[in-house]
């Protein structure tokens, strides 16, 4: 059974949730994690203006997510940073192209689920999540939250991302913070939760 995780993260924050949802989906016996990224539309010129240079090159080795990866996994994981409330125009351009597969069917049945991120404690988490959903649910997906049994998501004595529309992590207005171990244990327990689903799903 294969769990796909697809990314976009420019500075890495969202790359490492999704490592994390990886090491959540191979906790489940049987299952695989792939770990693919959506193509950049920004010029590395750009990139370097905006100091993101350093991070690209750390997932230089992960591959690019190919539409056909889509089709032949049980489930995917979608992780992406948020963009005044929404998905980050990468990840949307990527979705924009699934047009053959949504007329062939191909997604349908198949769990959808998402993770994101955002520079303030407020800074649209929930709202991009959901939206997010809208294209799964075109797509005929099942989709799969963050359940209050990780109670992590309950934690009143730190600041953390996490609800039951997914794992989130906050960077924090310059991005100098990272997903905390709350966060982190949340996109783990979001991945074993959407495989074990997936599972099911697929006996």
């Amino acid at each position: 059974m294969k769990v796909l995780i697809v990314y976009y993260s420019m500075y890495g924050h969202i790359y490492r949730m999704a490592k994390a949802a990886a090491e959540g989906v191979a906790s489940v016996e049987g299952a695989e994690a792939v770990l693919r990224r959506v193509p950049e539309t920004l010029s590395p010129e750009i990139l370097e203006k905006m100091g993101a240079l350093e991070a690209q090159k750390e997932q230089a080795d992960i591959p690019f997510c190919t539409l056909e990866e889509l089709s032949e996994a049980d489930a995917v994981i979608f992780a992406t940073p948020t963009r005044f409330g929404n998905m980050c125009a990468q990840m949307r351009q990527f979705l924009d192209a699934t047009g053959k597969l949504w007329a062939k069917g191909a997604l349908v049945g198949k769990v959808g689920s998402v993770m994101t991120s955002s520079g303030t404690q407020h800074g649209g988490q929930e709202s991009t999540i959901l939206t997010f959903h809208v294209t799964l649910l075109h797509h005929g997906m099942v989709i799969v939250g963050l359940p209050y049994t990780f109670v992590g998501q309950s934690l009143s004595d730190q600041i953390t991302g996490g609800s039951p529309y997914g794992a989130s992590t906050i960077a924090g207005g310059d991005g100098s913070r990272f997903p905390s171990e709350n966060e982190l244990a949340g996109a783990k327990y979001q991945g074993k939760h959407v495989a074990a689903i997936a599972r099911k799903l697929t006996q």
